[in-house]
């Protein structure tokens, strides 16, 4: 498997500058397009304006596996918009005219097979996209892909949960690059009520400090508070929310005023 050197890439730097600090990164999904394809990149700078360390925009699929109802609803809507691979890849790069904020392009293997493995990677690339999390790619078939992706200095990051053995966890250790992602809870995603998480998440994070060493590692899945980061994400590098924020985004808009509630929100899950 090729591998290009990363050292430069922004995820790596950004945890390289956080290596000896005590604040957790904060990663959010946003799925590209919702809740209007205008919308996308001012919520993507408000969100760095207001603690944001890492950003992943989610590619818009018709059938996704792992997203519950709330993801399922903003891809459909953004689709419905008209949302593209080419229009993404515009939507990054009107975020780098202004931002260096690492961000990371998240999806479904068929809309990238349907674009073409190859301009896939050296569009995204070209953008200024770096890394990419493709949650329906198996492990043993991650070569698809990975070689083109490791060419253009795309790390790929692969996903751990609660039913996935230690021996595989520390080969997706040795496979990944950037982080792994630490998913909580089985199933789809979705915000969950604190104490079900709490419940089902110590013994797995402690199964990942034990067999994800090479990696910094993310968490996410069911966080919707500053409260359920702090806690969840103690033994961790950081944490991702996806589903409370676009319940956020789907509560607030389109009324006067909504992206001030929705930067407040994330203001909150960073600062309390």
């Amino acid at each position: 498997m090729v591998k290009k050197n990363t050292q430069q890439n922004r995820i790596n730097r950004l945890f390289k500058q956080h290596a000896d600090s005590p604040e957790k990164i904060m990663s959010l999904f946003l799925t590209a397009g919702y809740p209007d394809p205008e919308s996308t990149v001012d919520l993507i700078l408000g969100f760095e304006e207001h603690g944001t360390d890492l950003v992943e925009l989610g590619m818009p699929f018709s059938d996704p596996l792992a997203d519950g109802p709330t993801i399922q609803y903003s891809s459909n809507v953004a689709i419905e918009q008209g949302i593209t691979m080419s229009k993404i890849f515009t939507m990054v790069r009107q975020v780098r005219e202004r931002s260096d904020i690492p961000i990371i392009l998240m999806g479904y293997i068929n809309p990238v097979l349907r674009f073409g493995i190859d301009a896939f990677c050296e569009e995204a690339a070209a953008a200024g996209v770096d890394g990419l999390i493709i949650p329906d790619i198996p492990l043993e078939e991650s070569g698809i892909m990975a070689d083109k992706a490791a060419e253009q200095g795309l790390p790929l990051v692969y996903l751990v949960a609660p039913n996935t053995p230690d021996e595989r966890m520390r080969k997706i250790d040795a496979l990944s690059e950037g982080f792994v992602y630490c998913v909580s809870v089985t199933g789809v995603t979705g915000a969950r009520e604190g104490e079900e998480v709490a419940q089902s998440v110590q013994r797995f994070i402690d199964r990942v400090k034990q067999n994800v060493t090479r990696n910094p590692k993310m968490v996410g899945f069911g966080i919707k508070s500053h409260e359920d980061a702090r806690r969840i994400a103690a033994d961790m590098d950081g944490f991702i929310v996806g589903s409370a924020l676009i319940d956020t985004i789907r509560e607030s808009y389109p009324r006067e005023g909504w992206k001030d509630e929705v930067f407040a929100f994330v203001h909150s899950l960073k600062y309390g």
